[in-house]
């Protein structure tokens, strides 16, 4: 039982980047990189344009707008070549993430993660930051065909779990995924890692929850904010 809840199992889908691994300097880096090679200085706007995009998406941006490679598909070649060795060797968890994410296993909470990164990069950067283990799936937008903008690949990760919309709560750094997720009527938690992704200010009044840390949030506080939705 949680927190008076019942029975039902409470599932958590997690966003990667950002949310439970610290990489996006790694992204911000990468498009530097891309911009370099295509002999341009990104602007706030385009970073702020990147930041709601899948791969494909912004291989496409940086070849039409840019005309960077020879294709879209050429310069998702040069940016799996650089992501893949970083998300293997170098991805850690955000501060207090693992911990949380422990004592939500401890109460047989189910959990996953959707991302809008490729596959590969979740199972390699997932597997080095020591989180592979708590997780019943692994899912990319590419699985689904979609992006953040639709519910899709949350109803998709959901469905895997097995848990019903009501006691799933999605834990987001981008204001726009967490607006995808309330309409959808997913419980919202808004963890702030930048600006680019959404403020502060934008998160805490989007969330059902906001922290700027897993730190900032036990698991019994959690539990209770469920416990309340479910009121509601």
């Amino acid at each position: 039982m949680f927190g008076g809840i019942g029975m039902d199992r409470i599932g958590v889908i997690f966003d990667c980047d950002g949310t439970l691994i610290d990489s996006m300097d790694a992204w911000r880096n990468l498009e530097g990189e891309l911009g370099h090679r295509a002999g341009v200085e990104l602007t706030a706007e385009d970073r702020q344009t990147l930041c709601t995009l899948n791969i494909p998406e912004s291989a496409q941006y940086f070849h039409q707008r840019y005309g960077l490679g020879a294709s879209s598909e050429q310069v998702v070649g040069m940016m799996d070549e650089i992501m893949l060795e970083w998300y293997s060797k170098h991805a850690v968890a955000r501060p207090g993430a693992l911990e949380f994410i422990d004592g939500l296993a401890q109460r047989g909470v189910v959990m996953s993660v959707a991302s809008s990164s490729p596959k590969p990069y979740l199972q390699a950067g997932l597997a080095c930051a020591g989180i592979v283990p708590y997780l019943a799936a692994i899912v990319s937008v590419e699985d689904v065909n979609s992006n953040k903008r639709n519910p899709k690949v949350y109803d998709h990760t959901r469905d895997l779990m097995g848990t019903s919309t009501l006691l799933t709560w999605g834990f987001e750094d981008a204001v726009y995924a967490i607006r995808t997720l309330s309409h959808a009527g997913y419980g919202t938690v808004g963890v702030y890692d930048h600006d680019l992704s959404g403020t502060w200010d934008q998160l805490s009044s989007e969330a059902d929850l906001a922290i700027r840390s897993f730190e900032d949030l036990s698991v019994e506080a959690f539990l209770e904010a469920i416990a309340e939705r479910t009121k509601q």
